[in-house]
């Protein structure tokens, strides 16, 4: 008697755990079909959100390249100071360790950035050799900009007496994220610009032609 309790219980549990499996099968693809909605109705959200994590991932790189540099590789120059030069001057570039620091690892994140947004984020196929172009550009620019607005936080944090690694790394984040109001539109509307397809060209020339009969 109790054996043939235990074969019923037994069967009761395989049961019970077929229809959890079968239930949680049903709810992931349910949350799947939800997700790929959202995506499809709210296309430029989403391409937002995947810059931001491509955005997100390679400054996480850029940073650990940066500290490994600044703090190991390029630790004896930190406090030697650059030759004279007017544009360092101008960017506010004291010191050799910060400047090599701060110029490979811009390099290595940008780079990075670059493949994964033109692969992964905007899946682009415009003509690579002048998206690349472009955005060398753009990052030229952009490292200017965050070189010269790096060196100005560093000098005021050194000079208030704050240095330390942790205030280091807050203040690469924020230079690293200021950028971003003008990244986005040029990485989303120029540089990796997406072909419009032939049904794509149709359907707009069919709207135009609409628009201009009514």
């Amino acid at each position: 008697m109790n054996q043939k309790n235990n074969q019923q219980n037994q069967k009761a549990i395989e049961e019970t755990s077929k229809q959890l499996t079968k239930n949680e099968v049903i709810n992931m693809e349910q949350m799947k079909k939800r997700f790929l909605k959202f995506a499809e109705k709210h296309a430029e959200i989403w391409k937002f959100i995947k810059f931001s994590f491509t955005g997100a991932s390679t400054s996480i790189l850029e940073m650990a390249v940066f500290a490994f540099l600044q703090y190991v590789i390029f630790k004896s120059l930190n406090q030697t100071p650059v030759t004279d030069n007017a544009v360092l001057a101008f960017l506010g570039i004291e010191y050799k360790g910060y400047l090599y620091s701060y110029a490979i690892s811009a390099i290595i994140g940008y780079a990075a950035a670059y493949v994964m947004n033109r692969k992964l984020t905007f899946k682009a196929d415009a003509n690579p050799v002048l998206s690349t172009i472009i955005y060398a550009i753009m990052v030229a620019c952009t490292i200017a900009f965050n070189t010269w607005f790096g060196a100005f936080l560093g000098t005021w944090i050194k000079n208030n007496g704050w240095d330390s690694v942790f205030i280091e790394m807050v203040t690469k984040l924020v230079v690293m994220t200021v950028p971003t109001l003008w990244t986005y539109p040029m990485n989303r509307f120029v540089i990796h610009r997406k072909k419009k397809t032939q049904n794509e060209q149709t359907e707009a020339v069919n709207d135009a032609i609409l628009q201009q009969a009514s």
